[in-house]
């Protein structure tokens, strides 16, 4: 199994002309755990991501996956490795039936997605297995719909399975909750908390109370640097996180349940 934290930074830093964005970050993520990246915004969160996923080079510092320095990859091999990450903005073919999204995504895998000349029949083989991936994320009855018919909190729960259907080591959700309802919030957390069951989450969560109810580790970012990191309870009591909050109409610290 190799170390126990499947992702480490080291000294993680990025850089836009004179602006640090993110600073000297040290992350640590403990292979099989669900681990939040949260802070304010313009705290850094999501330059991270793209720093981790290689949509950014960083300025300095280190990133380890699997033990491995992955810091000069490009970002097709971090996939290949198994680093997959959903976006912010829901990802979908909206004019492709749901169980064709998730098949799409299953060719990429198998590296067949070019192969645009094959007959749709010789794709049906992939079937089963789509139809697995919408089972675990409770969208089997909707396979024949169209994805732009599905709404907005099934769309990222489609999202999740293609992400899934990359088989994915350490699955990186960005705002996976976010413009949601409270109805999508305590699904997309139940299933969240079902895909992690055996893998790795990174996450990037505005929501309280998604991260509490289901972050075995969160680590706090203010002004591109980690301000705190450990388990909720003992994040949300810390003086200098509750103060980086202060204010902010975004999150309730203490609010959460």
């Amino acid at each position: 199994m190799g170390s126990e934290f499947i992702l480490e930074t080291r000294e993680l830093t990025k850089e836009f002309k004179g602006f640090v964005a993110v600073n000297k970050v040290n992350l640590r993520v403990r292979r099989g755990s669900i681990h939040a990246l949260i802070g304010p915004n313009g705290a850094g969160k999501t330059t991270c991501f793209n720093l981790l996923t290689k949509f950014l080079t960083p300025t300095s510092g280190q990133i380890v996956f699997e033990g491995e320095d992955i810091t000069a990859e490009q970002p097709a091999r971090i996939a290949r490795r198994g680093v997959i990450r959903s976006f912010q903005i829901s990802a979908v073919f909206p004019h492709l039936s749901v169980l064709e999204n998730v098949r799409v995504a299953l060719q990429r895998k198998l590296g067949t997605s070019f192969a645009f000349w094959r007959s749709e029949r010789s794709l049906h083989k992939l079937d089963a297995r789509a139809l697995e991936l919408l089972r675990a994320v409770d969208l089997e009855p909707y396979a024949g719909i169209l994805a732009v018919e599905l709404a907005y909190g099934r769309k990222r729960a489609l999202e999740i399975a293609t992400t899934l259907a990359m088989d994915p080591t350490l699955m990186l959700l960005d705002e996976p909750t976010q413009g949601m309802g409270l109805e999508d919030v305590d699904r997309i957390r139940l299933l969240i908390k079902k895909v992690a069951a055996d893998r790795t989450v990174l996450m990037v969560e505005h929501n309280m109370s998604v991260v509490a109810s289901i972050a075995d580790t969160i680590t706090v970012l203010q002004r591109g640097a980690t301000l705190a990191e450990g388990p909720y309870e003992q994040v949300s009591k810390n003086p200098a996180v509750i103060e980086a909050y202060m204010g902010s109409a975004q999150v309730e610290l203490n609010g959460a349940h």
